[in-house]
């Protein structure tokens, strides 16, 4: 392992070769805790690359229990951009199952906001501590399975402690997103960092991804935001493309960002039952936005503007609630 620290310290990249031996380390417990630090602190510092994370990406799910799901997609985020909005991607990946979209969402509990989308979807009476079976069948039958990250990476308790440790973002906080147990092909990434987005794209594209959008607003969201221009970094089929999303050119009219801050899970819960109703607002408009990502990267539409009006008229009509007590059944 020192060798790699080594190599960090001196502000050297590690190959993609290099990243998956050292994860190998780190996820079997043969690193001291010293060593996790330094390797963590001193690539946080280096500043990490597209090779770095997919090394640690592949290692992770590779150590992962599996979900066996074809043609799905997932709407994980990074977290991390410090705006505690209510939780759009978790009400984006109900809103695309409820339109039969299969959705396999992986996910945390709060890290870095008060509302994780573990805590949301606990909120909405939907289980979240299923195994691997229960989920597929969930999915086959209803599009959508919750994966609760800490059931199925058991190898990222060799590394809990200190990162707790340390207290600040680290690149366990970008692999999180792309290590889906489901092994998806399709995705929509928020990251917390516009710097971040090419580097998510060439490590999704090194992972051999078919179609994500990695998307990052000019407000600061790990999300496409209905108040300004987003910048989304396309991956489809190996190449590498550039879209800006301008809520202005698709006439979204959204008032004020207050109205998509959240608070605790039942706070946010209660909103997503609310626009699930019918209820039209900037947070619908939001969740509507991203859904519409969703529908683009799984296919089902090649244009953003009508994916984003089909999701609007799909929400507004009341039909989504009865999707959610369908699962809250389930």
């Amino acid at each position: 392992m020192r060798e790699y620290i080594e190599k960090i310290r001196n502000k050297l990249n590690l190959s993609f070769v290099e990243s998956k031996a050292a994860f190998e380390i780190l996820m079997e417990g043969k690193a001291t805790d010293q060593e996790i630090f330094d390797f963590l602190t001193l690539l946080s510092i280096k500043g990490e690359t597209s090779e770095e994370i997919a090394g640690g990406v592949y290692v992770l799910r590779d150590k992962s229990k599996r979900v066996n799901v074809e043609n799905c997609i997932d709407t994980c985020g990074t977290g991390g951009d410090g705006k505690n909005t209510l939780n759009i991607s978790t009400a984006s990946a109900l809103l695309l199952a409820s339109m039969g979209v299969k959705v396999a969402k992986h996910g945390n509990k709060a890290v870095s906001s008060k509302c994780g989308s573990g805590d949301v979807l606990e909120a909405l009476n939907l289980k979240i501590n299923l195994e691997p079976k229960d989920i597929e069948k969930q999915i086959d039958i209803n599009n959508f399975g919750f994966m609760f990250a800490p059931n199925y990476h058991s190898a990222m308790r060799f590394v809990g402690p200190t990162r707790k440790k340390i207290g600040k973002r680290t690149i366990f906080n970008m692999i999180g997103p792309l290590s889906s147990p489901a092994l998806v092909k399709r995705q929509v990434v928020g990251v917390f960092d516009k710097n971040l987005l090419k580097i998510f794209a060439d490590a999704l594209k090194n992972l051999h991804i078919k179609f994500a959008w990695i998307v990052n607003s000019e407000d600061g969201l790990d999300e496409i935001s209905p108040f300004a221009k987003t910048k989304v970094i396309q991956l489809k089929n190996n190449n590498i493309s550039e879209i800006i999303i301008d809520p202005k050119a698709l006439k979204i009219n959204a008032d004020k960002f207050e109205n998509i801050i959240g608070d605790n899970a039942k706070y946010n819960a209660d909103k997503i039952v609310n626009i699930f109703k019918g209820e039209d607002n900037d947070f619908s408009k939001a969740v509507c936005l991203n859904a519409a990502a969703g529908l683009v990267v799984s296919e089902k539409f090649d244009n953003f503007e009508i994916a984003y009006n089909f999701s609007r008229n799909h929400i507004k009509s009341g039909v989504v609630n009865k999707y959610l007590i369908e699962l809250q059944n389930a």
